[in-house]
């Protein structure tokens, strides 16, 4: 990590504290006034030295380009002095219009001026590179479905293709929000951070947005006590577990997919399984009812006996999206699964 983003971290983290302290104090909740003024003192310090380290880093690309125009002039001066002293040692063939010592004069020329190998193919590549990674951070991303927890919608090795920018522009590495497009809607099929390890990908599908209240009760979901029906009930055989499902089609407000259900589990969540409780969620014999706050979404997945989801963990952040699923574009076991989904 280089000197720029580690005073740069160290400021918005200290910004950031700063801010949580003052909350605090206008509720009432803490009194840390004095802890809040040392933060907010250690954020500028920071920000300076972040700025200074900024206008450092700008010093010495300046210097690195010079540098590199002035090797380069150099390596042409050397070049066309190589040149001339061939020309004056091979003055009277040349004069004759020999090709072969004009050839040998050019390739000379060439070989001087000429980048090394290696330079020449990285410089080739740099365009390559760039636009692979704009489009990775900034457009769209590939990813491997690695589990059937979203059966039948999405199998295992499933390559689908994510579109990043739908939820807003983010910065890559840190998925900071620059540039707000839109926000999550119900059955959407969502990549994120998974909330127990940010290093892990999830997918999963949205049931419930903020301000939503949602309850499963009976393997049926309800979303602000309206219950979003399921028909169509078929066998789904799962050919990695080799257990048949009940395949349903379920309209999830006005979004028609399929969904699997597991007749021998219960709809309830066991306690032992709960990775993390949060106070929103209330657990029954039948299910559960959960009330999503502000700036956070409840995933859920396809095959609903089989996914471990924000029943089990609670929200999604929104400042863990990375994007919606939006096609699956190979399946090397299947190709014929390659297309759009819902």
């Amino acid at each position: 990590m280089n000197e720029t983003t580690k005073y740069g971290l160290f400021f918005l983290g200290g910004v950031v504290l700063g801010a949580l302290g003052a909350v605090a104090v206008t509720r009432g909740k803490l009194d840390v006034k004095p802890l809040a003024t040392d933060l907010l003192s250690a954020g500028i310090d920071l920000k300076e030295k972040a700025l200074s380290a900024v206008e450092s880093a700008k010093e010495d690309i300046a210097d690195a380009v010079a540098e590199a125009q002035v090797k380069s002039q150099e390596k042409k001066a050397r070049a066309e002095e190589a040149a001339r002293r061939f020309e004056a040692d091979n003055r009277e063939a040349i004069d004759r219009g020999e090709k072969a010592v004009i050839d040998a004069r050019n390739d000379l020329y060439a070989r001087e001026i000429r980048q090394p190998w290696w330079l020449e193919y990285t410089a080739g590549l740099f365009p390559v590179i760039a636009i692979v990674f704009f489009v990775r951070s900034f457009l769209f991303e590939p990813f491997r479905i690695p589990s059937g927890s979203m059966l039948p919608t999405l199998h295992v090795g499933d390559f689908i293709l994510v579109n990043k920018y739908e939820y807003g522009i983010r910065l890559p590495v840190t998925n900071w929000k620059i540039i707000p497009l839109g926000s999550p809607q119900r059955g959407d099929v969502v990549v994120f951070k998974y909330p127990m390890d940010e290093s892990v990908d999830y997918i999963k599908r949205v049931v419930g947005v903020p301000g939503d209240t949602i309850e499963y009760r009976n393997k049926v979901v309800y979303v602000n006590g309206v219950e979003q029906k399921q028909a169509g009930h078929v066998d789904f055989i799962d050919t990695h577990s080799h257990v048949t499902l009940d395949q349903r089609e379920e309209n999830l407000s006005g979004v028609e997919h399929m969904i699997a259900v597991d007749g021998r589990r219960p709809s309830w969540v066991p306690a032992q399984a709960i990775l993390k409780k949060v106070p929103e969620c209330t657990y029954t014999n039948t299910g559960f009812i959960c009330k999503v706050p502000e700036g956070k979404y409840f995933m859920m997945g396809d095959n609903r006996d089989n996914s471990e989801d924000s029943r089990y963990w609670g929200f999604v952040d929104d400042s863990s999206l990375v994007g919606r699923a939006t096609f699956i574009w190979a399946n090397f076991g299947d190709m014929s699964r390659i297309g759009s989904f819902r």
